[in-house]
Order: structure tokens, then C-alpha cells, then sequence
């Protein structure tokens, strides 16, 4: 998975993408990640927060991209 991402809306489609193919309530990988289901709910729905849009802002202004990729 190379996907060049660059709204918060396109990274929670790639996490969304992630969870279910690896057959994953949002409930458990909320637990595995240490994180809340509403956050992760938000996450993949794209929800635009300061700190996740204006990274985005920041590497864009730097040129540089955010890519996912399976480890």
C-alpha cells in the first residue's frame, strides 16, 4: 500500500480500509491502538481536527508526503 494521502478524509479511508481487512471491530482495534472508539470513529470518518489537518498543512508545505504502508 503506497497511497499518497492528502486529506484527513483519504487517511480515514486507508485506516477504515486496514481495520476491516484485517477483520477488526472499531472497538478492538480502539483497545489495541490505546485510543477511544469515538476517536477512531472520527479518524475514519475524516473528521478535520487541528492537529491531523494542520500536519497534513505542514508536510504539504514542506513538500513532503504522508504515505501508509503495510509493515
Amino acid at each position: 500500500m503506497n497511497d499518497r494521502i492528502q486529506t484527513p478524509a483519504e487517511l480515514g479511508a486507508r485506516v477504515r480500509k486496514r481495520r476491516t481487512d484485517l477483520r477488526l471491530t472499531q472497538e478492538e482495534l480502539a483497545a489495541a491502538a490505546l485510543v477511544t472508539p469515538r476517536l477512531l470513529g472520527e479518524v475514519e470518518r475524516g473528521k478535520r481536527t487541528a492537529q491531523l489537518d494542520g500536519l497534513l498543512r505542514i508536510l504539504a508545505a514542506l513538500g513532503l508526503d504522508l504515505y501508509l504502508r503495510t509493515r
